[in-house]
């Protein structure tokens, strides 16, 4: 699967740097001028919605934004195509999450000398843990021997992280426009202020809690949250999983779970079917509700300007009341 993976890399890469050649002077032009963008903004293109919101945040209306996932669609189904190849090859600002769903991206920065100005892999800008597979979890690699580390990829579910990433991010602004420096560092620290305002929230609802365990009826990319803030879990699947139908093993302990420790909601995320935690839900009595990875948003939502913190304000209610 991987080498099939590198080959239709290898074939988008070629595609896209013909492409470019056609329209070769308009583009070196560009950055040289310091921005890819027409208008004279800093080009920032970003992979998926966290990130992007980030760098709105911290750049204003001094930044151009791309996002190359779509919104409505599942992050973990994304593959590029040439022209996202050449938006990322033009840009000044390159923002990536880093780990192995991003490996496609590697193959790129690493197959051709047009290359942002500036890239920064999330992963990179903190502390990283290791996917953890805890009791009830369905584990598809429990036969491999392999043992190889897989590290969580969802950083930015912290906001403790989201402060850190924005941070580097208003470091790669300013380097590329300095002109600009002071607009950078204000926004930045009105927004960690604003992030540090939601850490204290979700610190306070744990700490005013009954219950310190959740349960997700899903795969489970908020390994950083739970750690955060001393949350215990149990869920169907890892962050990253690409499977979607447990054992009955698996739904057996996390409705035995729910019964016996009394747990009144059962999560589920973003653009999930939400089968498994309407199974559990039947059985226990459970109430279903969606908590936001932040992975991506809806059409509507991206429309309608929604942000990083609207959706952990979100979180923040419905967190409240499984720990109720």
């Amino acid at each position: 699967m991987k080498k099939f993976l590198a080959v239709i890399i290898t074939s988008l890469i070629l595609v896209a740097t013909l492409c470019a050649c056609g329209n070769n002077e308009n583009s070196s032009s560009k950055i040289q001028s310091g921005s890819s963008d027409s208008d004279g903004k800093i080009s920032v293109v970003t992979t998926i919605f966290p990130p992007y919101d980030f760098a709105r945040q911290v750049g204003g209306d001094n930044v151009s934004l791309t996002m190359l996932l779509k919104p409505g669609t599942e992050s973990h189904n994304y593959d590029p195509t040439p022209q996202d190849i050449i938006k990322i090859q033009n840009c000044d600002l390159f923002i990536y999450v880093g780990g192995e769903s991003d490996e496609w991206v590697k193959d790129i920065l690493e197959s051709n000398d047009s290359k942002p100005k500036k890239i920064i892999s999330l992963m990179d800008c903190v502390d990283k843990v290791q996917e953890e597979i805890v009791e009830g979890m369905e584990d598809k690699d429990e036969d491999d021997d392999s043992h190889k580390i897989e590290y969580d990829e969802h950083v930015w579910t912290s906001p403790k992280n989201a402060i850190i990433i924005s941070k580097k991010i208003s470091s790669a602004l300013i380097e590329l426009d300095k002109d600009n420096e002071k607009t950078y560092e204000k926004n930045t620290t009105e927004y960690s202020q604003k992030l540090s305002l939601l850490d204290n929230k979700f610190q306070n609802i744990v700490d005013n809690s009954k219950r310190k365990t959740i349960i997700f009826g899903d795969r489970f990319p908020m390994r950083y949250f739970a750690d955060e803030y001393g949350l215990k879990y149990y869920a169907a699947f890892p962050g990253c999983s690409s499977e979607t139908e447990p054992s009955a093993a698996t739904v057996s302990f996390l409705i035995d779970k729910v019964k016996a420790e009394k747990i009144p909601v059962v999560f589920t995320i973003e653009f999930s079917n939400g089968k498994v935690a309407d199974t559990i839900c039947e059985d226990t009595g459970a109430k279903k509700l969606t908590f936001n990875s932040c992975h991506n948003v809806t059409q509507e939502q991206f429309d309608s300007g929604i942000t990083y913190i609207d959706l952990m304000n979100q979180n923040a209610e419905n967190i409240k009341e499984a720990l109720s």
